[in-house]
């Protein structure tokens, strides 16, 4: 059991629709509705009437909302009294980030960061788009990156969240190559000879990126889907291994677009950009928190001339 479980079986008996739910809780609605099952079957009864509409409790559901309830305000109050007694400092930051960003950039930022922070143990946790930013709603972390592009905004109140522009990234498509060096499969591919896609699972940020791309792409490609995977480094492998075409972070394939065991499967037209910005949360006092966000903020030139490719 997890707790954001909890805390969507909370918010969906408050706001009363998956998809108004799904919204506040920064997930999908497949997402929401899929981590409410898994509390359902931990439980060991159904939750919700899915018959009704709007949804409805069942007694079942009335019955656990309360304990629900009580049990996220102990929580709650149990954290900030910890916090309160031994607060984050210089010691220690969390720091979210999308599995992808975490292989490709983070090491190579935190190395940017000024010295006289490097006695900072920088917490990395590797994790999705969504539970990065219910991570950052919720106080888990101190920091979060994250990609975003303006057609496909994260929905993070900028009144309260505070975020800076740490550089520039792009999804381009791969795969492996023939014995000559050319691509083993060249987009946009035919109708007699569709590509195999190694795509990103429904729901993800790179999934929505990618649909956003193909939509406005002047040619569009023929291609068939043959794997799924939320993670880009499984992606990497499977198309490392000849079986499609995949679209990855340019960052996270460097050295295998240099060393040749990756080449470009299409060129710029199929490339999708994307900005990579650093989140936190204005409404955090901590002077050591306030003290590295300043230093972070004034050598984000730097940060970008570190990111930015060719």
């Amino acid at each position: 059991m997890e707790v954001k479980w909890i805390e969507d079986f909370v918010a969906l008996a408050r706001h009363r629709t998956f998809s108004r739910t799904a919204q506040v809780r920064h997930v999908t609605q497949s997402g929401l509705s899929r981590r409410i099952k898994s509390l359902e079957q931990w439980v060991g009864v159904e939750l919700i009437d899915r018959s009704a509409f709007p949804p409805e409790l069942t007694p079942a559901g009335t019955q656990f909302l309360e304990t629900a309830q009580g049990f996220l305000r102990r929580l709650l109050a149990a954290r900030e009294l910890i916090r309160a007694e031994h607060r984050i400092g210089l010691e220690g930051l969390n720091v979210a980030a999308g599995h992808a960003i975490a292989v490709g950039l983070l090491p190579r930022l935190i190395r940017r960061i000024p010295t006289h922070f490097r006695a900072v143990n920088f917490r990395i946790i590797p994790t999705n788009v969504h539970d990065s930013i219910a991570m950052l709603l919720n106080g888990s972390c101190q920091l979060m990156f994250a990609y975003e592009r303006a057609e496909l905004p994260l929905h993070i109140d900028a009144s309260r969240f505070i975020s800076i522009c740490a550089g520039n990234d792009a999804l381009v498509p791969v795969c492996a190559p023939t014995a000559t060096g050319s691509p083993r499969y060249a987009l946009p591919g035919s109708a007699a000879n569709p590509l195999p896609l190694i795509a990103y699972g429904p729901g993800t940020y790179f999934s929505a990126c990618l649909a956003l791309l193909l939509r406005d792409v002047e040619t569009p490609p023929v291609l068939s889907t043959c794997f799924e995977c939320d993670m880009a480094d499984v992606l990497k492998q499977l198309a490392h291994n000849g079986e499609g075409v995949a679209w990855l972070p340019r960052s996270l394939i460097e050295t295998e677009l240099a060393e040749g065991t990756l080449v470009p499967a299409g060129d710029k037209r199929w490339t999708f950009e994307l900005e990579l910005r650093l989140y936190h949360d204005s409404h955090n006092t901590s002077g050591s928190l306030r003290e590295l966000w300043a230093a972070l903020a004034a050598s984000e030139t730097q940060i970008l001339e570190l990111v930015d490719r060719k």
